[in-house]
């Protein structure tokens, strides 16, 4: 209510159904921790969904300083390490090292049909 009044609008904020995939293949659960540490780009580069990113090197650097994501604390930039769990994703990625030369390669070749039949938009 407070919010509804304060922006001067009326409704529920957040209405609609929640929408979930199943990740059924090695490629959903390879490629998918990536688009999700990419989303923020929406904000700079909105082009990289079509796989048009033209500087990999700037996105990653955004990706890198954008405090509201836990992209950083997959690569060993502490941010919100209390609140993350990394231990799974970095072991199947080998390390913070390793997760990061990844998804620099990945952010060079981004090819989001890999993942679209999960992408919920």
């Amino acid at each position: 209510m407070y919010f509804n009044q304060k922006y001067e609008r009326s409704g529920v904020l957040f209405q609609g159904r929640f929408k979930a995939a199943l990740v059924e293949r090695d490629a959903h659960f390879i490629h998918l921790p990536y688009y999700i540490h990419a989303n923020p780009l929406d904000l700079v580069m909105p082009e990289w969904r079509e796989g048009n990113l033209k500087n990999p090197e700037a996105a990653f650097t955004f990706l890198t300083s954008y405090k509201w994501s836990s992209f950083s604390d997959y690569i060993g930039k502490r941010n919100f390490p209390s609140v993350t769990q990394r231990e799974f994703l970095l072991n199947g990625a080998g390390n913070e090292e390793r997760y990061k030369s990844d998804f620099i390669s990945w952010l060079k070749s981004i090819q989001l049909d890999t993942i679209s039949d999960i992408i919920i938009e």
